[in-house]
């Protein structure tokens, strides 16, 4: 009889085998499932739904690309397991620039608000910021200023104001000091008001006041040559000027620490004074005849040497009052009413030297030659003159 075909013993080993490929398969698929999730990210305030694959909020923000540094605050942490739609919400840290009494320092933060700020520079709530705690954090630098204690010196006593204002003009409104406009503050009112400084407020008191002052002339030389050379003629006599100033005076006590003028005006207008100067050479002088001893001559001579005049000087002297009166003490002239050697005009002025001024040589000499040095300088510059006028 022929054999019965027995089953092949390697039928059964394959259908083993693609169970257990089959359970693989299955087994991936469900651990693939398992990892994808929907999750909710909200990155520095701002919210997306994202399909994410891991375990971990870590994974899910690597998927992401999204990079986290140790300042950073993520919620959940990063190695808390993530479920399918959760919120995951990362704020990065950033440097916020902090100006706190004054001083600037950089402050790195997650925080969105001033109030954030404020904690993690660890103050107490007692400070005072530049904008409201609950303002989102701007660009500008953030100003906070610290509870603390300076002490004033106003009106004759120094007491101590406990205050959070970052200036020194804030600290002050606190302590109730009204500054007059002129009042004067040692520290400047914009200065950090830091902790134990002192601050000196001096009071100003403000008085009109007016006063009167001079206005020098300017003198004007002016070439002539009528004039001989050396010569000088005051031909306008100057005269000084004077303005009124009215001004506010500001006092700190006894002592001026300040002027603000309100008006001024010109009383008097100074006069320029004029004044001629010789350009001319001087003509010669005639020979002088010989002195005879005790003649108005010899009494001209020895005046005109103690009063320091150059010997020289008598030439000229010497040709004027020649031409003048011929030295005669009772010269007079009928039309005008000059008299004597110096030909005073009127005679009678003489009399301011001696009472015998009609009859004494000296006496006349004496006042000619004051005459002479008042007006011209030297006998031979009122010579000079006389050459160019007829008269001196």
């Amino acid at each position: 009889m022929p054999r019965r075909a027995q089953p092949r013993p390697w039928g059964g080993g394959r259908l083993v085998a693609q169970a257990l490929v089959l359970a693989a398969v299955v087994a991936g698929s469900s651990g693939f499932a398992a990892l994808h999730k929907q999750v909710v990210l909200e990155v520095d305030g701002s919210r997306t739904s994202v399909s994410a694959f891991g375990r971990t909020v870590g994974d899910v923000l690597a998927a992401q690309g999204i990079e986290i540094d140790e300042r950073d605050v993520v919620v959940p942490s990063l190695d808390a397991a993530v479920a399918d739609d959760s919120l995951v919400v990362v704020q990065h840290a950033r440097a916020v620039q902090v100006m706190v009494d004054g001083v600037e320092r950089d402050v790195w933060t997650a925080g969105r608000t001033v109030g954030d700020v404020v904690a993690d520079l660890g103050l107490r709530s007692t400070v005072r910021t530049s904008a409201s705690r609950s303002a989102t954090l701007g660009r500008a630098p953030l100003l906070v200023s610290t509870s603390k204690t300076i002490r004033v010196a106003v009106d004759g006593s120094t007491t101590e104001v406990r205050g959070s204002g970052s200036t020194v003009r804030e600290m002050l409104y606190e302590a109730g000091v009204v500054l007059g406009e002129h009042d004067l503050v040692s520290v400047p009112l914009d200065a950090a008001a830091v902790d134990g400084l002192l601050v000196m407020v001096t009071r100003v008191t403000t008085s009109i006041t007016s006063q009167t002052t001079s206005i020098a002339f300017d003198t004007v030389r002016q070439d002539d040559a009528a004039l001989a050379k050396g010569t000088e003629i005051v031909t306008v006599t100057g005269r000084a000027g004077s303005h009124i100033v009215t001004f506010e005076s500001h006092r700190a006590g006894e002592v001026e620490v300040g002027r603000t003028i309100l008006a001024e005006s010109q009383v008097l207008a100074p006069v320029s004074q004029i004044v001629k100067v010789g350009t001319r050479t001087a003509p010669a002088v005639p020979d002088a005849p010989p002195i005879e001893p005790g003649t108005s001559r010899a009494i001209g001579l020895d005046l005109m040497l103690a009063r320091g005049f150059a010997e020289s000087e008598f030439s000229c002297l010497d040709a004027l009052w020649t031409r003048e009166s011929g030295w005669r003490v009772n010269a007079a002239n009928s039309s005008s009413g000059a008299y004597g050697i110096p030909q005073a005009l009127p005679g009678s002025k003489m009399a301011t030297v001696g009472a015998d001024w009609q009859t004494n040589p000296a006496t006349q000499i004496t006042w000619g030659l004051n005459y002479i040095a008042g007006r011209y300088g030297t006998p031979c510059g009122a010579w000079a003159s006389f050459q160019v006028k007829n008269w001196y």
